[in-house]
């Protein structure tokens, strides 16, 4: 039987050497690139992990509320919060910081269920002397089973007290690129996506206007008077959750619970199943607010500000004059404790 040559041996040994060497210097390589990565995400913090009421997050650079408003739950220095939809969210907390004279981020969340309008609320809650709070009521609250989740991913680990293990979950590449802008932010080459108090105008702007196009959106937002509704007696539980909420702020806090404007077009006609759900629910809602001493006021009526079409980009969506305007009618609801003599709105309930 013919040897094994000795050359080729000391070749294999010399190759195996070789990819041995080359691996440990691939995984030293990834090591080192991987915590390089960690490192830099948790040092631009694009999440607000370290934010407190002593130390406000930075610059706010994803567009995604879910992701972008837990830092604001947690840090600055707000005493009051607007929670609710996108039919509260062009409510500017500078507006409403002269009115009221406290100062407000707005935390009002496109297409936020009650759920996640909670989860939000309790984690601000937590970290604020709270001195007044603003929930922007609309369906959902009214509805008997209630979505908890819509279709947009909720990141539950960033509502948890001390968002655990938050340096490595917030790691991807979203985060990675939100982090390359919040870095620019602070080197004045890019603008934040949001203000630090929560507020940004996610409608068109005001001189591109159409009201031939904003009309053709109103009537195919329009409520379908023979769609189906729940019973008017059925249960509405998320209702229950905000009225447990509400006794967990301060007595003496402002506390405005209200049924935002939409279209007239997309509201529950009196008489038909779901206007009669409607006022059901207005009635629980100004029951809450009698005994947790909120005013409750119901824009979400038959007036001037919904019938008319020039206010309105769509069936749900105010333009920003509206916005001002429901700002200083808030004001006096709470001063006043009494409806609208031009009747744009009702208060349901008052201290």
């Amino acid at each position: 039987m013919a040897s094994r040559s000795p050359g080729r041996s000391a070749g294999k040994t010399g190759n195996a050497r070789h990819w041995s060497g080359f691996a440990r210097s691939f995984i030293a390589a990834v090591t080192v690139l991987g915590l390089a990565v960690i490192a830099f995400v948790a040092l631009l913090d694009p999440y607000g992990l370290r934010a407190a009421p002593g130390h406000p997050p930075g610059p706010i650079m994803d567009a995604n509320q879910r992701l972008s408003y837990p830092q604001i739950a947690r840090g600055g220095s707000f005493d009051a919060a607007i929670f609710g939809t996108s039919t509260a969210r062009l409510l500017d907390p500078e507006a409403l910081d002269a009115a009221f004279g406290v100062r407000f981020a707005n935390l009002a969340v496109n297409a936020a269920t009650p759920d996640e309008q909670i989860r939000l609320a309790e984690l601000f809650l937590a970290r604020h002397p709270v001195r007044a709070v603003l929930f922007g009521l609309d369906g959902t609250w009214c509805a008997a089973d209630p979505p908890a989740r819509t279709a947009n991913a909720f990141p539950d680990w960033l509502y948890a007290e001390g968002a655990p293990w938050g340096v490595l979950r917030q790691v991807n590449l979203r985060a990675v690129t939100v982090a390359a802008r919040v870095g620019l932010a602070w080197i004045g080459l890019a603008r934040p996506r949001i203000r630090r108090d929560g507020y940004a105008v996610f409608t068109p702007p005001e001189d591109r206007y159409d009201p031939e196009r904003a009309r053709a959106h109103i009537r195919a937002g329009a409520a379908d008077p023979a769609a189906a509704s729940d019973p008017e007696d059925a249960p509405m539980p998320a209702l229950a959750r905000l009225d447990d909420l509400l006794s967990r702020v301060p007595a003496r806090a402002v506390k405005l619970l209200v049924f935002t404007p939409v279209h007239a077009a997309a509201q529950g006609a009196p008489g038909t199943a779901r206007g009669r759900r409607e006022a059901a629910c207005k009635r629980r809602v100004a029951a809450i607010g009698a005994r947790r001493g909120a005013t409750v006021v119901d824009f979400r009526i038959a007036s001037p500000l919904t019938t008319r079409d020039a206010h309105y980009w769509d069936a749900l969506h105010y333009r920003l004059p509206v916005a001002a305007r429901i700002v200083a009618d808030l004001k006096d609801a709470v001063a006043a404790g009494a409806d609208d003599p031009a009747g744009t709105y009702r208060v349901l309930a008052h201290p």
